[in-house]
């Protein structure tokens, strides 16, 4: 299962520096999604959200 990020982000980027396989990207409003055909479940993105936006789905 990959992970999710809901409407708490505020767009820091904080899960896409940490994520070792690139699977977060910026959206078109400067938030950020997990594309999750390359997400491998390790669950880095999750404890670095300062939001706690990010979920396994």
């Amino acid at each position: 299962m990959a992970h999710k990020i809901g409407p708490e982000c505020v767009g820091c980027g904080s899960c896409a520096a940490v994520c070792p396989v690139g699977a977060i990207e910026p959206t078109d409003d400067g938030l950020y999604a997990v594309n999750a055909e390359a997400c491998v479940d390790c669950g880095a993105c999750e404890g670095e959200c300062p939001t706690g936006a990010i979920v396994a789905e």
